[in-house]
């Protein structure tokens, strides 16, 4: 059980703990206010008769490496102390992380010890650069990190100043400081914080909201923690209350389809109905009703076929063939970025106000196979067949380009785009999907009699198809890779497990190392076999 969030008190005699310098590393990557952060505890320092001194060392780049400001302090006795320049294993009071993977960070580089340091997290993600590269989900645990952290820290005080932060107008570093000066840890009073805040001038209302939201919270931990109660950390979070989703909206005939897509969702077994109403959803809104309609008839062959008593079959069938319908093409690319919620979610992310002028500049690299895709079938496969008319054409079209959508020039160019939504099923890509999608069902379907569970990890191994472009090629080749293996390992009463960790081996890296060494696995011992029958 950690220890109450409060510093130890000296006695008057001794001078020596009085006179102690206490050390603060904050560790922050760009857009978090780290420097305002800084110069506030170094004012808040001096307000009270302290001296103090900061440095930072910057990181390598937003998400690979934080900048770490470093504030060390101490009483003013009329003599100048000797301060340190950057921190120390083992020798930090208060480490502040503004996000949560920071925080184990810092523990793995030895600045929090558990007769020392209180520990300040912001409990909220932000995935970093290797978290994002893996094809599949590379998300760290943040449970582990929060179990390291209350064995590897004095004190702990943790939970998501990011959305105090937001709902109060401001940014991180205004409810830092607020957990800071929550947390006790520093002999200084909640006003010379906020005195503090209050010189700052420009955003201090909205400053001081998000700090006193998180002041306040911290102080409670802190008193409860004091009162014997459990670290409130280790409290179960409460699943998010789900509003209401918003009532679809059109004319009298959509809004009839519409309708009755739901009710034939609604008329299936328990089981199935929820994850077929997301897909129904999904579908719906990447085409039209008639698509909705679509996907519910390929849905209902698989409830034909599935007798299992969970319908693990049809859940995965629900899940996947909406996936496998709502791929990624530049109709969709541009559909996504002109819808006006793309835009408020912009501005809510970069904090820009209704007043406030944004200009977003979308990246596009388009190469002649994207445009293939997007041309009729008949004119995209023609140009396919003449290598040479496409390489010549890609000299044209394969360069990066910049669209600024805030303008009206660029804005209806993607707008033009996304209007190609109604002829999308006679664009080349839109059959080689379909005729993609019914060939994956076809091979777990004929497995549902002979091998349950094999037919349902082959539809799940339709998880490694996403994307478009390049990432959707790489992701091909590894299913087809996955899928390659069947002939090894079909028959086997533990084939279901060996196609799962084929799958789960193709997500953890882009160049496909592990899958390349679990195929070899599998390969040691089928082989033999395969060669003696």
């Amino acid at each position: 059980m950690n220890a109450p969030l409060s510093p130890p008190a000296p006695s008057p005699k001794d001078t020596a703990a009085e006179d102690r310098i206490i050390s603060i590393a904050t560790l922050a990557v760009g857009g978090q206010g780290g420097g305002v952060l800084t110069n506030w505890i170094i004012d808040v320092a001096e307000r009270n008769g302290f001296r103090a001194q900061s440095t930072s060392v910057a990181g390598v780049a937003q998400r690979t490496g934080a900048t770490i400001y470093y504030v060390e302090m101490c009483p003013d006795r009329g003599r100048q102390p000797v301060f340190s320049l950057s921190p120390a294993q083992g020798d930090v009071d208060v480490l502040i992380a503004a996000e949560l993977m920071e925080a184990g960070r810092a523990i793995l580089r030895g600045f929090v010890t558990p007769d020392r340091t209180t520990l300040i997290a912001s409990d909220h993600r932000i995935a970093a650069v290797s978290e994002k590269i893996v094809p599949g989900d590379g998300r760290a645990d943040g449970a582990e990190v929060k179990s390291a952290a209350l064995k590897a820290a004095r004190n702990f005080v943790c939970f998501d100043m990011e959305k105090m932060a937001v709902e109060a107008g401001s940014v991180i570093s205004s409810s830092l400081f607020g957990a800071l000066a929550g947390s006790g840890v520093l002999p200084f009073p909640r006003e010379s914080f906020e005195a503090t805040i209050e010189a700052s001038g420009r955003g201090a209302k909205a400053s001081l909201r998000a700090f006193g939201l998180a002041y306040d919270k911290a102080a409670a931990d802190r008193a409860a923690l004091a009162a014997g109660g459990e670290p409130p950390i280790l409290k179960p979070v409460a699943a998010p209350v789900r509003g209401p989703k918003p009532a679809p909206t059109g004319d009298a005939g959509q809004l009839g389809q519409w309708q009755a897509l739901v009710q034939r969702a609604e008329a299936l077994p328990e089981p199935v109905c929820e994850m077929a109403m997301a897909g129904l959803r999904k579908t719906v809104d990447y085409q039209d009703a008639a698509y909705g309609g679509e996907y519910l008839d390929r849905l209902d062959a698989a409830l034909k076929i599935d007798t299992g008593e969970r319908r693990d079959f049809s859940i995965a069938a629900a899940k996947y063939i909406a996936n496998a319908m709502c791929y990624d093409d530049i109709v969709r690319v541009a559909d996504l970025k002109t819808r006006a919620s793309r835009l408020a979610r912009v501005r809510t992310e970069v904090g820009a106000g209704e007043a406030t002028v944004l200009q977003v500049t979308e990246y596009f690299h388009p190469r002649i196979e994207e445009v293939c895709a997007s041309l009729p079938a008949g004119l995209g496969g023609w140009i396919e067949a003449r290598p040479g008319l496409a390489r010549w054409l890609d000299g044209f079209i394969n360069k990066g380009r910049r669209i600024r959508t805030d303008s009206l020039r660029g804005f209806l160019m993607l707008w033009v785009v996304a209007g190609m939504r109604p002829r999308r099923r006679g664009m080349l890509r839109h059959g080689a999907e379909m005729a993609h999608l019914d060939a994956w069902y076809a091979l777990a379907a004929a497995r549902v009699e002979s091998d349950y569970a094999l037919a349902v990890e082959i539809l799940r191994c339709r998880r490694l198809i996403k994307g478009y472009s390049d990432t959707h090629a790489r992701g091909l080749s590894k299913y087809d890779r996955v899928l390659g293996a069947l002939p090894m390992i079909e028959g086997r009463a533990d084939a279901a497990d060996w196609l799962r960790r084929l799958r789960e081996a193709a997500l953890k890296d882009e160049k496909g190392v592990e899958l390349d060494g679990a195929l070899k696995t599998i390969a040691s011992f089928a082989l033999p076999e395969t060669a003696s029958a």
